[in-house]
């Protein structure tokens, strides 16, 4: 008798399906951050907390455009909030502070999902939104201790701009990273 085994995956190799976030999603990406943040403070890194990001967040981002999420397999897989809020603690890095810009906040991946092009998939979305605004520059910032985007920053042409601290989160030293458009 031959027996196959079926592994069930939760998401299969499909490319991530970038879309504006709707006031319907918030119940799974509060789910994709309660799953995230506890990693990240394994890992060392304290950028996030049970406080931040919390719901109220989430829904001004939703109320002003500008929260994202990365389906995969039709299940919420990424967030990220593409915005040109910069930070007034952004001039500390190297890049002219005075510049338009999309910044990327609040980029998080289900640990799931993690390795499946979900957050390079929403850093394009950001290039996307830059080059139709026509906007010459992409910025994020990441926790000194967050050593994966640390490693994906770069493949994905972003060059480190400089250590920057951030008053709403302190003791916390935030590496920045840059990207130019032609």
């Amino acid at each position: 008798m031959h027996t196959s085994l079926v592994f069930a995956l939760p998401y299969n190799r499909l490319m991530p399906t970038i879309r504006p976030a709707i006031t319907a999603d918030l119940p799974a990406i509060l789910n994709l951050v309660r799953h995230v943040v506890p990693l990240m403070q394994a890992s060392g890194n304290q950028q996030w907390s049970a406080d931040y990001p919390n719901e109220e967040v989430f829904r001004q981002d939703i109320a002003r455009e500008q929260l994202w999420v990365a389906e995969l397999d039709g299940q919420i897989a990424g967030v990220a909030a593409l915005t040109q809020d910069q930070d007034e603690e952004y001039a500390q890095a190297d890049w002219d502070p005075t510049e338009t810009a999309i910044v990327t906040h609040r980029l998080a991946v289900d640990p799931n999902a993690q390795g499946k092009g979900v957050a390079a998939a929403l850093l394009d979305q950001a290039e996307k939104l830059a080059r139709a605004w026509g906007l010459k520059s992409l910025r994020v910032d990441t926790n000194s201790e967050n050593a994966a985007t640390q490693r994906l920053f770069p493949k994905l042409g972003y060059r480190f701009a400089g250590e920057i601290t951030l008053a709403f989160r302190p003791g916390l030293r935030f590496f920045c990273y840059e990207k130019r458009l032609e």
